[in-house]
């Protein structure tokens, strides 16, 4: 006759899914669920690994998060209480997240309520503890193309995205976008396999992707295009200036934000980095500008990394508004790392980008895939220009 261990005794082994990214940092998830471990997979994409020793950041799932009485801040955005700090909205919907935004940098343990559509502020962390590693997360691309590592940053809707898919057209090799870590030391570079996102116009310039759209895809594509040119078509006065005509063009831009579709890198690329990383050779800095021209001229990659801060700072303004709203509630809990971050960014950048050839390429937005292609090609790879001359030649010659 065998005894009953009381329930109080149970020793339940927690369930956990480990993150390594590129060996720099652990993260660690606690009891996910199923739908809890494919939003965490959406934003880290294919880094799943194990690690030694503690994870440096650890996302703990629980089925029913108690946040009691809470100070609101925001219109709902946030809250605390006597002890804790709380997010509560995630990708536009309610949320429940406990976060010490004053252990960022460090160890950091974040507390979730199961059911988020994303962890709010991941990358925002992740890019920090990075950074007390002496990594500096870039706002770009990154490829390799005949043998010759590319960075492209940039302002945000500057062309980065567009350059790394004007020369996924011609066979480069697929490191990483929107984040890029650099080391201090600037010997390798590393992306994060997320989701490329791709507009309309970039399917125009990428038509044989048109085949990954699903059919609901195309039909939301097809019904809004129609919509704009009937508006378009319509006289401001008379019959267009009826109020479901006016509210037809009050709703065009919302509506034409939903022309896009995410997919994934090995959808694009030919090739991807099997490890996801490179050794940086040459850095371009995309400026979308007013005039129809396409142009390239040497900077100095010093340059670069000071103008890459600013972006930087204006990238972490969503991170930055949940800090001050920390601050606000914990005065006495200021996260000293998270104040003086740019300084440091810029230290490893200009450190990072030593000895790096550095250009700025002006373009007009939207732009043609193929002009910037050919514009790039000829600072991208001496080599490749050399390839592509006779490989005109050869043609040529078989011509004749």
């Amino acid at each position: 006759m065998s005894a009953t261990v009381p329930e109080s005794v149970i020793v339940r082994k927690e369930h956990f899914v480990d993150y390594n990214i590129h060996g720099l940092v652990g993260i660690r998830l606690l009891n996910p669920t199923a739908s809890d471990e494919a939003v965490v997979a959406r934003q880290l994409g294919p880094m799943l690994g194990s690690f030694e020793g503690k994870p440096e950041i650890t996302i703990r799932f629980v089925k029913d998060l108690h946040i009691g009485d809470l100070h609101y801040l925001g219109m709902d955005k946030v809250g605390y209480n006597d002890t804790d700090f709380f997010i509560l909205r995630s990708s536009k919907r309610n949320a429940k997240v406990k976060l010490a935004f004053d252990k960022i940098g460090g160890a950091l343990d974040i507390i979730c309520e199961s059911g988020l559509r994303s962890v709010p502020l991941l990358l925002d962390i992740l890019n920090l503890t990075l950074l007390n590693k002496e990594v500096v997360a870039l706002h770009a691309s990154a490829f390799v193309f005949h043998d010759t590592g590319v960075i492209v940053t940039g302002w945000a809707k500057g062309g980065k995205t567009e350059a790394l898919l004007s020369f996924a057209r011609h066979g480069a090799e697929y490191v990483g976008d929107e984040w890029i870590y650099l080391p201090a030391d600037g010997s390798q570079m590393y992306g994060i396999p997320e989701n490329i996102r791709l507009w309309d116009w970039h399917l125009d310039n990428l038509p044989h992707l048109k085949g990954e759209l699903g059919f609901e895809k195309k039909a939301l594509f097809g019904t809004i295009h129609g919509l704009d040119a009937l508006q378009k078509s319509l006289p401001r006065n008379g019959f267009g200036g009826l109020m479901p005509i006016k509210f037809l063009r009050e709703a065009m831009p919302a509506f034409r934000r939903q022309l896009n579709v995410q997919l994934p890198p090995d959808t694009i690329f030919k090739k991807c980095s099997p490890t996801f990383s490179a050794r940086p050779d040459k850095v371009f800095l995309l400026l979308s500008c007013e005039d129809d021209k396409y142009s390239v001229e040497q900077m100095k990659p010093e340059q670069v990394a000071k103008q890459m801060v600013s972006s930087l700072q204006f990238e972490s303004v969503r991170f930055m508004e949940h800090y001050q709203a920390f601050k606000f509630a914990f005065p006495d809990k200021v996260n000293p790392f998270i104040e003086n971050a740019s300084k440091l960014q810029h230290a490893l950048l200009t450190r990072a980008l030593t000895q790096k050839e550095a250009y700025a390429v002006r373009h007009p937005y939207p732009l043609s895939f193929e002009r910037l292609y050919e514009t790039m090609l000829p600072f991208v790879s001496l080599a490749s220009v050399e390839m592509l001359v006779n490989s005109n030649l050869e043609t040529e010659t078989v011509s004749d």
